[in-house]
């Protein structure tokens, strides 16, 4: 082969000249050489041996690339002779074009992910919506200092949705690999990540490199090859090329909402490099590529550690937060990495194997820390919620349910769903969340650092009569009872507990804030101007009591009917008792239970 090539050579260079080694060097290292002139000035920088579709665009090229292979393959000449020496150089140079063919081939097919349907349309139109249903506010504390944030809490449950998640759904497309599946971190299993036409190439290369004895340089370069795929799994990050050197990424003051961006996007990606990893593993291990064989193991895991890398320096750089806005974030983080672990780790193999491994418990072990020091920030934050609190904030306290409030239980359905790693990473980790060992521990806790606050904020309406105060507590031990029903430890007897304390709030609220009015009654003579006292003192206590808000329906409910079997009742036998009111009354019993009827519809119960 070697003779035909340093024939194609000659033919290509000029005719008449002599068979020689020395000859036949100069005629291939002249190929080389003006090529490499060319390519350094910038003439023929989109041109190599192989185009994008594979086809040999370069003979000569190839030729002479063959030539010198073959007068090293045949000792053409002496190992230390000026001759030999210079063959070296231009085989360096050669071997040096083939390793850049390999780095500008394009074996991995990432054209499928294209198109309206595909990852590039899904990627454009990818944003976290902040004005989402369901989405913690920021920072935290707001709450504590502006009026405004009860609407904003209101809503904290913490599911979060991609504002053209719709739109990317409604755009169709023949494309196997729709933006719904990406966006759920999949793609269909028969999606074929490989263009044939670059398996040949692969081992044309493969096959000189091994002849030359360049096979150590070959494996450098697999460090840098491109892959279609997982670089475009990868841009889903748009973090820029910070990811691609080797230094430390801290997104500790990143504002909250960056941070939920960044992590739902290395979410997302994480699981499409995973999932892709283990298929184009599956699909290059398939194919029979000649002389490629030999390397395709060390290629593949080549480029899986860059990317597998590339994803676990990003996490890292959550490691060193403590902020407890970023607790639910950054555990999805957690538990992402945790889930992608044995199909990451089980594309390498050998030394690599056990790095990577190494690799990831170490980001999953600082993770963890991590998540403990913000559960135990948080417990911190509604502990000292009330104190932190503005007098201004204080004094507008209302009946409701107070932010406070919405914020512990908020969380404590956010983190539900995690329950499982929070009891791993609270019962393994030291320092954090208190004596907070499990999830149901941390539940307990923020529960308990909460009730101080409900009583300091109770007192702030004991002024008046005692009734508003039984009411705000009502409401908010109702509210506490209705999210946290079993999730609490002993849930059965804590209930129970807490019914009772609801039942006993409801009674404290009809005594305050209703015995004065049927105390006109019970001990009075039935006149005209004690019917017409009792007529000022309902209706000045309804007016107020009209704008106070109970939210829970079957709470609602249960205090009307509280309130009217305590009013109704002495109301209905006080004109009984005196007939002779009944025409001149402003009510029968009848209008009164429906004014009843109408309380706790009002506007001040969300503060």
């Amino acid at each position: 082969m070697g003779a035909a090539a340093g024939k194609a050579v000659e033919d290509s260079a000029c005719s008449g000249v002599t068979t020689r080694a020395e000859d036949r060097l100069a005629v291939a290292e002249r190929v080389i050489c003006e090529f490499e002139r060319r390519r350094m000035s910038g003439s023929v920088t989109s041109v190599g041996i192989w185009d994008a579709q594979a086809t040999c665009t370069n003979g000569s090229l190839l030729a002479a690339v063959d030539e010198i292979i073959f007068l090293k393959e045949t000792h053409a000449f002496p190992m230390y002779s000026a001759a030999g020496r210079r063959m070296e150089g231009v085989l360096r140079a050669a071997m040096s074009r083939l390793m850049e063919e390999l780095l500008s081939l394009r074996v991995w097919d990432g054209s499928q992910l294209e198109g309206r349907s595909g990852l590039r349309f899904a990627l454009d139109r990818f944003s976290v919506s902040m004005t989402a249903t369901r989405s913690l506010s920021s920072p935290a504390l707001v709450f504590l200092t502006s009026g405004s944030m009860a609407s904003t809490v209101r809503a904290s449950t913490g599911e979060f949705s991609f504002n053209t998640v719709d739109e990317l759904y409604k755009s169709g497309g023949s494309q196997p690999a729709g933006p719904d599946v990406l966006l759920d971190g999949k793609f269909p299993d028969e999606l074929d990540l490989i263009c044939p036409g670059s398996l040949a190439v692969l081992h044309e290369i493969s096959l000189r490199v091994i002849r030359a004895g360049y096979r150590k340089e070959l494996l450098q370069t697999f460090t840098n090859a491109p892959c279609n795929v997982l670089d475009r799994f990868l841009s889903i990050l748009q973090v820029g090329c910070s990811l691609e050197t080797y230094e430390a990424v801290n997104y500790e003051n990143a504002e909250w909402w960056t941070a939920e961006d960044m992590i739902r996007r290395w979410i997302l990606a994480t699981k499409l490099v995973a999932k892709a990893l283990v298929t184009m593993q599956m699909q290059l291990h398939a194919q029979s590529n000649g002389a490629f064989d030999r390397f395709k193991e060390d290629y593949l895991m080549a480029i899986a550690k860059r990317s597998t890398f590339i994803l676990l320096r990003f996490a890292d750089g959550f490691t060193s937060t403590d902020s407890p806005e970023k607790l639910v974030y950054v555990l999805e983080m957690y538990e992402v990495l945790r889930g992608a672990v044995p199909s990451l780790v089980l594309v390498f193999s050998g030394q690599l194997k056990d790095l990577v491994a190494r690799q990831v418990e170490v980001v999953v072990a600082k993770l963890a820390r991590a998540l403990k020091v913000m559960a135990g920030g948080l417990v911190t934050i509604v502990r000292t919620g009330v104190s932190s609190a503005s007098a201004t904030t204080k004094r507008g306290v209302g009946t409701g349910v107070h932010p406070l409030t919405r914020y512990t239980m908020a969380y404590v359905e956010l983190l539900a769903p995690h329950g499982g790693a929070l009891d791993l990473i609270l019962a393994s980790t030291s320092g954090g969340a208190e004596g907070a060992s499990s999830y149901e521990g941390l539940v307990s806790e923020l529960i308990a650092s909460l009730e101080p606050n409900l009583e300091e904020l109770s007192a702030l309406r004991g002024g008046e009569g005692g009734g508003m105060r039984h009411l705000f507590l009502a409401n908010n031990t109702s509210f506490v009872l209705e999210h946290a029903a079993g999730l609490v430890r002993g849930d059965d007897e804590w209930a129970v507990r807490w019914e009772g304390r609801v039942v006993q709030h409801m009674a404290g609220y009809v005594e305050a804030s209703w015995s004065p009015v049927v105390a006109c009654l019970e001990a009075a003579a039935g006149t005209a101007k004690i019917l017409a006292r009792f007529n000022s003192t309902l209706e000045k206590v309804c007016s107020g009591h009209a704008r106070c808000k109970v939210p829970d329906p079957a709470l609602r409910e249960a205090l009307r009917k509280a309130v009217s079997d305590k009013v109704v009742s002495v109301y209905e036998a006080y004109l009984l008792k005196y007939p002779k009111l009944q025409k001149s009354a402003r009510y029968t019993a009848e209008c009164l239970a429906g004014l009843l009827s109408e309380l706790f519809e009002g506007e001040d119960g969300d503060q």
